[in-house]
């Protein structure tokens, strides 16, 4: 398809800023995605007929399932207990939404579509520098954690940290043996983790070593002997520099302390009211197995259970901090199969071209996995899926880096009954 210059531009840019501002402007994300998404209906409407256009939806069915399986799910459950709640499915459908943006983004040239590698490299870098201009007197504390003003530390620092990590894997689509574009990728992973150090989210450091081995698998640090050794080694003297600070320390050292607490009894701390949560979030699901209590149902299930005294009133709240257990008490298993197939859709299609030759295909990929298998690991003690501005930048950067794979290999399709002609105009000149 042939695109007016205008549109390549803005599209472009939209792709940059969407993850540039995520974490310094409430809502400067979800307004990039939703100009997207009415160019991507525009698109889809005035190419209704073109053939192939929505082809993309079956050729990458689970992905297609996943990001409307949550959607579906939750107008089912509404329908079977019969109740009307329209503000949960406000954060699933960008999931949904995603899906027009792909069908446009994969028409477009793929150099295009990789500026988004830069966006996530400016938003790790801008949320470094938000980091020194608000720094509160007396610093950034275990009393004063980074974070911002519409959400809370522990999703600013995973997205911060997520972000950080983005910014070096999409560096394997440019020149990484290029000066001018290494500097700036390494000092916003740099930054980016810093700010997630300041944020002090320990769930999310969790995703540290995935990171690091999937880096490892993309860069061959593992096939080559010099570059294990080198990796090996920076990876050891960044870790012993964290774990050498105060603030990991006591973090980490909280951990041990919160157990041998609940142990003697006392569940007032962070991890045993965690697992409070998630034992109520069990209980309720061994009463309402199929379709849980019904989503945005949790916190008055809770209080119930409290004024039966079947769980301490500390825990009363919307969310089990957990995806997982939220979805397992809200939404049964239903829900569980749900999560599931957006697990599956998210990672799928990333992990089977993985090893593709090609370094754009290749960081897409790999930049894909980080996503769809940080979303896991964050998921595991906060809800991902609830905060807006998490889930439209995930459904975004699914959306990006699937249509990079899919640009792409369409390219080289093209390429390639070019070069023999060329060989042979070569060959001729010569002769």
């Amino acid at each position: 398809m042939i695109f007016a210059p205008s549109l390549l531009w803005l599209t472009t840019a939209l792709l940059f800023f969407a993850p540039a501002v995520n974490l310094i402007w409430r809502g400067g994300t979800g307004y990039c995605f939703f100009a997207l998404v009415a160019l991507a209906l525009g698109a889809a409407i005035a190419n209704r007929r073109m053939p192939g256009y929505f082809s993309a939806l079956r050729t990458y069915r689970w992905y297609t399932i996943g990001m409307l399986a949550f959607v579906v799910g939750i107008g089912a459950q509404q329908l079977v207990l019969g109740y009307w709640l329209p503000r949960e499915f406000d954060s699933v459908s960008r999931f949904m939404f995603a899906l027009l943006v792909f069908l446009l983004l994969r028409q477009l040239p793929s150099r295009n579509l990789r500026m988004i590698g830069w966006g996530c490299a400016a938003g790790a870098l801008a949320v470094g520098v938000w980091a020194f201009i608000a720094q509160p007197p007396g610093g950034w504390t275990d009393a004063h954690r980074l974070n911002n003003s519409y959400t809370n530390a522990i999703p600013f620092g995973d997205t911060a940290l997520l972000l950080a990590f983005l910014s070096v894997f999409t560096l394997g689509w440019d020149n990484p043996r290029d000066w001018r574009v290494l500097a700036p990728r390494v000092l916003a992973l740099v930054s980016g983790g810093y700010a997630s150090f300041l944020s002090g989210t320990r769930g999310g450091w969790l995703a540290v070593p995935m990171f690091v081995v999937l880096l490892g698998m993309q860069y061959h640090w593992f096939t080559h002997k010099k570059r294990l050794v080198i990796a090996t080694l920076a990876i050891v003297i960044a870790a012993g520099g964290l774990l050498s600070t105060e603030r990991v320390q006591k973090r980490l050292a909280e951990v041990p302390s919160d157990v041998s607490m609940m142990h003697r009894g006392d569940d007032n701390t962070a991890t045993g009211l965690r697992f409070e949560l998630w034992n109520a979030s069990r209980m309720m699901f061994k009463r309402h197995p199929a379709w849980g209590i019904g989503k945005g149902h949790l916190v008055d299930e809770l209080g119930v259970m409290a004024k039966r005294g079947e769980v301490k009133a500390e825990i009363v709240n919307e969310r089990a901090h957990s995806d997982f257990f939220s979805t397992l008490a809200e939404m049964g298993a239903v829900g569980v199969i749900c999560l599931l197939l957006l697990y599956y859709g998210m990672a799928v299609y990333f992990w089977r071209h993985r090893h593709a030759s090609d370094p754009a295909i290749r960081a897409a990929s790999y930049a894909g996995l980080a996503v769809a298998t940080s979303t896991v690991i964050f998921g595991l003690t906060i809800d991902v899926l609830v905060p807006i501005m998490v889930t439209v930048l995930l459904a975004l950067l699914v959306a990006t880096l699937l249509a990079v794979i899919d640009a792409r290999k369409r390219e080289l399709r093209s390429e390639a009954p070019t070069t023999p002609a060329a060989l042979v105009r070569e060959t001729l000149s010569r002769d």
